[in-house]
């Protein structure tokens, strides 16, 4: 029992010192690719388009989102438009292509 013990107490610490060197291995960071800009400006180009959209339609901005269809980007701009003598704002959608 006794050199169970001395042999316990003499790997323990060599146990304990690979787990860490695993754990930090493990915890590394992963190299990514290097972009030139880490923001991508498209959501903000649509959101400009559609406030430029929304102005020229006499109404207000209610959503902008990028899209791709027939592999062009374009955004969709949702537009609300107040409605006449006091009814409920026309949502209406309108695609763009992005510029």
């Amino acid at each position: 029992m006794k050199k169970f013990r001395h042999l316990l107490r003499s790997v323990l610490p060599v146990i304990c010192a690979s787990a860490l060197g695993i754990s930090e291995a493990i915890a590394l960071p992963v190299a990514a690719p290097q972009l030139e800009s880490p923001v991508v400006k498209v959501a903000a180009d649509c959101y400009s388009i559609g406030q430029q959209v929304a102005a020229q339609a006499g109404g207000t901005l209610a959503k902008a989102s990028e899209a791709n269809r027939g592999g062009q980007s374009v955004c969709v701009i949702v537009v609300l438009i107040p409605g006449k003598d006091g009814q409920r704002p026309r949502r209406t959608e309108i695609v763009v292509p992005q510029g």
